[in-house]
């Protein structure tokens, strides 16, 4: 028995009834993966805090350094243990290294993969030192270096309303990897940005809390939102430092008012 072949019509026919389910489907699956990262990102956070929290239990009460610079102890002079050590951008092993030689490491079931959200879109560069593996940073407040508008806290118990104060941040450091801490100049009034985050879930970012929550935060004023896409997008020409407008203060205070410190000067 002859079979019959498919005609040109019928081809065209079946070739577009496919593009218009994917076409259907498409936005769907994007949607649920984009869900699916959230929750990932979300529970790594909260594997961060919660490591955080369970850290200066073990230490008289004492929070993990806040840098991946070495900060010394101003009475004693002796090194503030790192979370995450790491003074340059170096290849993805370098930085899982540095990663695995953080105090906070034994606390976070031993995983780089909890350092990273799984929406972050930056991968290593073909030579091996460009981009970042690590996702988040902690606010400079919260045992990092100072930064002028503030005293970062060193003791658990410095810490004021822990509920609403974050400590991790997804940052979007431009010089190749997140080094130092997230920094900003809270203010009593007139705060102003100086790092800018990344928002690998479609202007949201997930913040970690100080007392091991974590959270998908929304951003509101675009200049804020155009300025952050600026440093994921185009790296190169981003300038760290950012004066919001007056009419977009709903970030920055909200920012400002859960921002980790001792005291503002």
């Amino acid at each position: 028995m002859k079979s019959r072949a498919f005609t040109l019509i019928e081809l065209l026919v079946v070739i577009a009834i496919i593009a218009l389910l994917m076409a259907i489907l498409m936005p769907s699956l994007r949607l649920a993966k984009d869900q699916a990262q959230r929750v990932h990102c979300v529970s790594n956070t909260k594997t961060l805090a919660f490591a955080w929290f369970m850290y200066k239990d073990e230490n008289d009460g004492r929070i993990v350094g806040g840098s991946s610079f070495e900060i010394k102890d101003e009475i004693t002079g002796k090194p503030i243990p790192p979370w995450v050590r790491g003074q340059t951008a170096g290849n993805w092993e370098q930085q899982k290294r540095d990663i695995r030689e953080g105090a906070l490491y034994p606390y976070t079931g031993k995983s780089e993969e909890i350092y990273r959200c799984p929406g972050d879109r930056r991968k290593e560069s073909s030579s091996g030192t460009q981009t970042a593996f690590r996702t988040f940073s902690i606010a400079g407040g919260a045992n990092g270096e100072r930064w002028g508008t503030y005293d970062p806290i060193k003791l658990y118990t410095d810490l004021k309303n822990p509920a609403i104060r974050y400590i991790f941040v997804e940052e979007m450091d431009t010089r190749g990897a997140n080094l130092g801490s997230w920094q900003m100049h809270p203010r009593r009034t007139g705060s102003t940005w100086v790092d800018p985050v990344a928002m690998w879930h479609n202007k949201k970012s997930t913040l970690g809390f100080a007392d091991g929550r974590a959270e998908m935060h929304e951003w509101r004023d675009q200049g804020f939102i155009d300025w952050n896409l600026r440093a994921m997008d185009s790296p190169g020409s981003f300038q760290f430092s950012m004066n919001p407008l007056a009419d977009e203060r709903e970030d920055i205070e909200y920012m400002a008012k859960g921002f980790p410190y001792l005291r503002l000067k």
